[in-house]
């Protein structure tokens, strides 16, 4: 009797050399993420809606691709397998295994953004929002490579579109006694990826917030992610333990609502300042 559901057998590799070592999906998101990036932030210097000049963006995407890796990867580590650090702290290093977690890539932004605007003489809140109006590039590659993986599943589900998961049961279950579940990464790559990245552009584009209100941009991205990150938790199996009862996507989430609301507010300052 053939299964109702779709099997997600897909494999991690473009083209595998070893068992263990070949080009991932995973990689490759990453690297379509800075690239998309970088091809926008060169399309706003020639726009003439940039202050970070075209020769330069190549050294901005340097640090944040830094920013976001170790970020991200000490982000995931510290936010999601804490006990890992201490019981094997090399794991930190075995990249091939996965593990990245995009709000530890915030910060990991956050601080290469401080140390480039000091380097370079650009103002701080005008890089926020040149890179937040590309990050959902990123994030949507990225959430389609999970999906790819067979990793970071939803929720068990009966509706036509769920997917078979194998690794979401023990090893050596038969596939026609594994539960269903939302296809979870595809939901977040619609929203964090494809919706928010077709906001922050239109803000971008047709308005001219990055020019007038610095930082605004940037606290918008942090708010709308952090809502459509917490409805897309509510289909997606909790990766780790919650906190207060929610997963941690949606915890943390709050702190990303507080810094958006932040920067928001600094940005209505700056702004008043310049209208004096």
């Amino acid at each position: 009797m053939p299964l109702a559901y779709w099997v997600n057998n897909l494999s991690p590799f473009l083209v595998r050399f070893t068992d263990s070592i070949g080009i991932r999906y995973y990689g490759l998101a990453y690297m379509l993420g800075f690239v998309v990036a970088g091809w926008l932030l060169l399309r706003y210097a020639r726009a003439g809606r940039s202050q970070l000049p075209a020769e330069k963006v190549a050294d901005l995407m340097m640090a944040v691709v830094f920013g976001v890796l170790l970020g991200g990867r000490l982000g995931y580590f510290l936010l999601y397998q804490p006990g890992a650090l201490v019981h094997e702290p090399l794991s930190i290093l075995r990249v091939w295994d996965g593990g990245m977690a995009s709000h530890g890539g915030f910060i990991g932004v956050g601080v290469a953004l401080v140390w480039f605007a000091r380097a370079q003489k650009i103002p701080f809140l005008h890089l926020c929002d040149l890179i937040a109006s590309t990050a959902a590039a990123g994030l949507l590659f990225g959430r389609l490579a999970n999906f790819i993986n067979g990793e970071l599943w939803g929720k068990i589900a009966d509706v036509p579109w769920a997917v078979i998961f194998p690794h979401s049961a023990a090893p050596g279950t038969p596939v026609e006694l594994i539960a269903p579940r939302h296809p979870s990464q595809l939901y977040e790559a619609a929203l964090e990826g494809a919706l928010l990245l077709a906001i922050m552009q239109w803000r971008f584009w047709r308005s001219d917030v990055v020019q007038t209100k610095p930082g605004r941009l940037s606290g918008e991205f942090w708010l709308i992610y952090a809502a459509v990150r917490m409805i897309g938790e509510t289909f997606r199996e909790p990766d780790a333990s919650l906190i207060l009862g929610v997963s941690r996507g949606t915890f943390y989430s709050v702190f990303l609502i507080a810094g958006g609301i932040a920067f928001i507010a600094q940005s209505a300052r700056e702004t008043k300042k310049r209208a004096r």
